[in-house]
């Protein structure tokens, strides 16, 4: 068990960190941050998103002073969602095309187990929303998205580290054809992870988007 957490958790703190980025021009997709297998994730649910993360670190803190600070750890929490509601997909379909199904008595068997180790169901929300930027509505959620990605990786014979189980969602990220809205980046077929387009006429509004979402 404790093998699976430590495993499993990596997909998670794997979330990269770089400045999110706007472009000039028209967007492929307008209104869309990013289009996966023929199927839209809309600035709007992004933003939702977004909202969530933002609402839920208000209330985990007493003053405005702590709140900043929260704030200032997640300064890329935008890219950083968007990221995860592909790769979300992407592991979704990579499991799915290798028959692998996840329970709900799995899911709260994790649960249980990542409580204990954190001290408590409070603790644990905390911990996801401080380190990963996971709200608590979304935690179980999240969970699911680890328990395939482990699953997965023992279906392969592999861990969430090695080459063979990043290959398996590049082949998922080709078949669902991933594609970002130029404004947070591009998406790395070989990596299944979002990167910044390398545009000239690109500029980094990290500070300008975390004073819209306070």
């Amino acid at each position: 068990m404790h093998r699976r957490r430590r495993t499993a958790l990596l997909l998670t703190a794997a979330i990269a960190a770089a400045p999110l980025l706007t472009a000039c021009g028209n967007d492929a997709h307008p209104g869309a941050a990013a289009v996966v297998g023929g199927q839209r994730i809309t600035v709007s649910q992004l933003e939702e998103r977004v909202g969530e993360v933002r609402a839920a670190q208000r209330a985990a803190v007493q003053n405005d002073a702590q709140y900043q600070q929260a704030i200032a750890r997640t300064g890329t929490l935008t890219r950083d969602t968007l990221h995860t509601m592909v790769l979300d997909r992407v592991l979704h379909r990579a499991a799915e095309d290798a028959g692998v199904t996840v329970s709900r008595k799995e899911i709260q068997e994790m649960r249980s187990g990542l409580e204990e180790q954190a001290g408590g169901a409070e603790a644990l929300e905390t911990t996801w929303l401080q380190r990963y930027g996971i709200p608590p509505r979304r935690l179980e959620e999240n969970l699911r998205l680890q328990l395939e990605a482990q699953k997965l990786a023992e279906k392969l014979g592999t861990d969430t580290t090695r080459p063979e189980f990043w290959k398996a969602l590049s082949e998922s990220s080709k078949k669902l054809d991933v594609d970002l809205n130029p404004r947070y980046g591009t998406w790395d077929v070989q990596k299944s992870s979002r990167a910044d387009a390398k545009t000239p006429w690109l500029r980094d509004v990290t500070a300008t988007q975390t004073q819209q979402n306070m």
